[in-house]
């Protein structure tokens, strides 16, 4: 399949999952969010009718999807949907930019099983929820995402590390976990130093996940606390 039919495929599962978190989505607020022009827009809202999507013109509004078209396989009540807008708020608060794309494209898959009503509820609480802080926020890490996975699949990483002192080195770790005060930091057994380390997330310049895995470390992180510090 070539590039462009594959980035299309992915624009138009997208736009989908739009419309299915929101009550209403206009042409022009999707052109701006994919980087399309808007003639690209209809011509992938006419592939999603084409493919029996029931895609419907509100005058005036936008486009919306018929109602009861998705069944919700999941029913939240109206307090659990709230506490998910809020918690993504706090979310937008996070340093690591890879953690805070997946939280969000996550709460987005989550409003489109909501009901209509509670949708509409949820985008409001959205729109009038803002931390100071959030608009300002600097993302100043981008591996946490894959060091879940690594840690999760046991799978060693090799990264360019610089310590406090300002000196880069080159690490082979095995990742054992992912603790976070002010910013996020990796505990992980250092094959260099032949130890455990904390690393710094903003402080990995490069980083690869190997295909290699590792023996896992059959401890609790209480445990290595009680036994390391």
């Amino acid at each position: 399949m070539e590039y462009n039919e594959v980035n299309r495929l992915s624009r138009l599962t997208a736009i989908l999952t739009q419309f299915q978190a929101k009550r209403v989505v206009t042409a022009s607020e999707l052109s701006q969010k994919f980087q399309v022009s808007k003639r690209t827009i209809y011509r992938d809202i006419k592939a999603l009718e084409k493919a029996g999507v029931p895609i419907l013109t509100e005058e005036g509004k936008g486009y919306t999807l018929m109602e009861g078209y998705r069944i919700p396989p999941v029913m939240f009540t109206e307090k659990q949907a709230n506490a998910l807008i809020l918690a993504e708020q706090l979310v937008l608060k996070n340093k690591d930019a890879s953690f805070v794309k997946d939280y969000s494209e996550a709460i987005d898959k989550i409003k489109s099983i909501l009901r209509y009503n509670l949708k509409d509820k949820a985008n409001l609480l959205a729109n009038r929820t803002q931390f100071n802080e959030v608009l300002e926020q600097e993302r100043n890490s981008n591996n946490l995402s894959d060091l879940q996975n690594a840690l999760t699949n046991y799978n060693l990483v090799r990264m360019q590390y610089i310590n406090k002192e300002g000196g880069t080195t080159n690490r082979l770790i095995e990742p054992f976990a992912i603790v976070n005060s002010e910013n996020w930091y990796l505990i992980a057994w250092c094959r260099l130093r032949k130890e455990f380390r904390f690393f710094r997330l903003d402080r990995i310049q490069k980083m690869e996940v190997l295909s290699e895995n590792f023996k896992p470390h059959n401890l609790t992180l209480q445990e290595y606390f009680d036994q390391y510090h």
